[in-house]
């Protein structure tokens, strides 16, 4: 890289690549990848910005996920109360009143141990400062092919440990 300065008249930056010969497999990242089919899936999407819990449910469910919209952990824990086999996998905001994402992922392993929780968050520092204590993280902003990936990613996991669970039995 060349860097040539004059007060002034600013700066200019040359910065040298090399030259590529011949022909380069084009990969495709798995985020421009077009997003995988949600039917036969079922959600628990936590959002208290009732903007963002709707963009998420109306997309997912264009992609033939089955959603339930809660605005708070509290109605999760009674949506789970109610019947938590009716879900595969629940979506949490990190940032919510009383309490968060990741307290309410925790009470979700207390009492429902096998079922997956993906958070999401577009504050950093929160999760810098507490972790996400091993849960799945989507970082805000996210794509529809990014959550669709993440939500199959766990719910497999999910399906993979109740199969073992049935053989050894």
């Amino acid at each position: 890289m060349v860097v040539a300065s004059e007060i002034g008249k600013g700066s200019t930056f040359t910065l040298y690549l090399p030259r590529v010969t011949g022909d380069t497999p084009q990969q495709i990242s798995s985020e421009d990848a077009p997003p995988l089919d949600g039917r036969g899936m079922s959600v628990l999407v936590v959002e208290d910005n009732i903007e963002v819990g709707r963009f998420a449910t109306d997309a997912l469910t264009e992609l033939g996920y089955g959603t339930t919209l809660v605005e708070n952990a509290t109605h999760a824990l009674e949506e789970l109360a109610a019947g938590a086999d009716r879900y595969d996998v629940v979506f949490t905001d990190v940032v919510m009143p009383g309490m968060t994402g990741i307290e309410l992922a925790q009470e979700i392993r207390r009492y429902h141990a096998d079922l997956p929780v993906v958070l999401t968050s577009g504050y950093s520092q929160t999760l810098s400062e507490t972790g996400s204590d091993g849960f799945e993280l989507l970082q805000k902003p996210y794509s529809m092919e990014q959550l669709s990936r993440t939500l199959h990613k766990v719910a497999r996991w999910r399906r993979m440990k109740r199969t073992a669970a049935t053989r050894a039995s």
